[in-house]
C-alpha cells in the first residue's frame, strides 16, 4: 500500500519555508500566484504544490528581476509551455499511427 502524506502549512510556517514575509506573501496570493485553503490569513494552509510554486516564483522574480505581477505572467504562461507541450507529443504519437 502507498501512503501519501500530505503537508498543510500555516502561514508563519510557508513563511519559513520559503523565506518570504508574511506581506509578500499575502501580495503572492493577491496576485493569484497561489491560493491557499482558508478565508483568511490566520486561517491559510499551504499545501507542497503550493510551496513549489512560491519557490518557483521568488526564483524567477530573483533571477530575472521581475515585480510580482510579471511574475504571475511568466508562471501563467509557462504553466501553458508545459500544457502544449504535453498535448503536440500526445497529437504526434496519434499521427504516428497514420503515417507508419
Amino acid at each position: 500500500m502507498n501512503d501519501v502524506l500530505i503537508v498543510q502549512l500555516s502561514l508563519e510556517e510557508c513563511c519559513q519555508a520559503t523565506h518570504l514575509s508574511v506581506e509578500t506573501l499575502i501580495e503572492l496570493v493577491e496576485h493569484g500566484i497561489v491560493e491557499p485553503q482558508g478565508p483568511e490569513p490566520r486561517h491559510w494552509r499551504f499545501d507542497s504544490e503550493a510551496l513549489s510554486v512560491l519557490r518557483h516564483a521568488a526564483r524567477l522574480r530573483r533571477e530575472l528581476e521581475l515585480d510580482w505581477a510579471a511574475t504571475a505572467l511568466a508562471l501563467d504562461l509557462l504553466a501553458e509551455v508545459k500544457t502544449l507541450r504535453a498535448e503536440n507529443q500526445r497529437l504526434r504519437r496519434r499521427l504516428e499511427r497514420f503515417t507508419d
